[in-house]
């Protein structure tokens, strides 16, 4: 299985054991929330825009109010499934799904009290740190200083030095931790690590 698969095979687990009213990460987001959000994104492709688009705010909560009236876990269990039989997201799934359900599966982890970060293979770790050198930048590009990423066992990742070289090292934020650690703060969650500089320069953009 790919770490994509994996995940959301685990996540769909955890999902039917906490119920349809479990907090989550995600602002205003309960359980149910986060699975109707789910299957919406492989099922109604027409309502997506709504994600992006305030126009389009309309037809996204009334898809997603269709989906939310059903039974909760036949909704989880649909999702758990993979994406439907024909869809082209079959074939692509690794590619656009692995940070989707790794960060929600944390999402729905790290609301809960006493979590621990997980330890995973040196190929899901690899996988994690090419999406990590990918999207850095692009999620951490409003900040006001630079950012330099170090994740246990690899080179440094600059995240956001595109205001230059710092003129002193007090300038330049530094964040280490494993990757899957770094992933996880990078798209503006609690995570374990450990940030030298001032914190709240860096700004996270939301996605």
């Amino acid at each position: 299985m790919t770490f994509a698969a994996t995940e959301r095979a685990e996540l769909g687990a955890l999902l039917l054991e906490l119920g349809p009213e479990a907090p989550t990460l995600c602002t205003g987001w309960t359980t149910r929330d986060m699975a109707v959000h789910l299957l919406l994104r492989e099922t109604r492709p027409d309502a997506l825009p709504g994600l992006f688009v305030p126009g389009f705010g309309g037809h996204l909560r009334s898809v997603s109010e269709k989906i939310g009236a059903r039974d909760y876990s036949e909704i989880v269990r649909k999702w758990a499934s993979g994406p439907p039989r024909f869809s082209p997201l079959r074939l692509i799934d690794a590619q656009v799904n692995t940070v989707e359900h790794f960060i929600h599966h944390e999402d729905v982890r790290r609301a809960r009290p006493g979590w621990k970060p997980r330890s995973f293979s040196l190929e899901d770790e690899q996988q994690m740190l090419v999406l990590l050198r990918r999207g850095a930048a692009r999620l951490l590009r409003k900040s006001v200083a630079p950012v330099i990423l170090d994740p246990e066992g690899a080179s440094p990742i600059v995240a956001a030095g595109h205001r230059g070289i710092a003129g002193s090292g007090s300038d330049v934020v530094r964040v280490a931790g494993p990757v899957g650690e770094i992933l996880v703060f990078c798209f503006g969650r609690q995570a374990d690590v450990t940030v030298r500089g001032e914190r709240e320069r860096i700004c996270f953009t939301r996605v």
